[in-house]
């Protein structure tokens, strides 16, 4: 007789990450109550790589509105040089 297929079922995540598909989303935290504003850069330092960039939705959980919202924030707070473009060297 032949091996069944040991797969996922499609659309289902492999990894410890599967538990948060079975139960309720992690909520955004600035919808939560905390306002990114180009002028708090310990806010937006959370979300920023210690090369500088920008982090992923996927990474920072934020929605997809609040994650516009902080990539136009950290633009503009690099503008004003409150936030550097690059990281610390290479």
């Amino acid at each position: 007789m032949g091996r069944k297929n040991k797969r996922a079922p499609r659309g289902a995540v492999r990894g410890r990450r599967q538990d948060f598909r079975r139960g309720k989303p992690k909520p955004c935290q600035l919808c939560a109550g905390a306002v990114a504003d180009w002028k708090d850069t310990s806010t937006l330092r959370k979300y920023l790589s210690d090369r500088g960039k920008i982090r992923s939705r996927r990474v920072t959980g934020l929605c997809p509105s609040d994650q516009r919202k902080l990539a136009t924030a950290v633009k503009n707070a690099r503008e004003m040089a409150l936030l550097p473009y690059v990281g610390n060297g290479r």
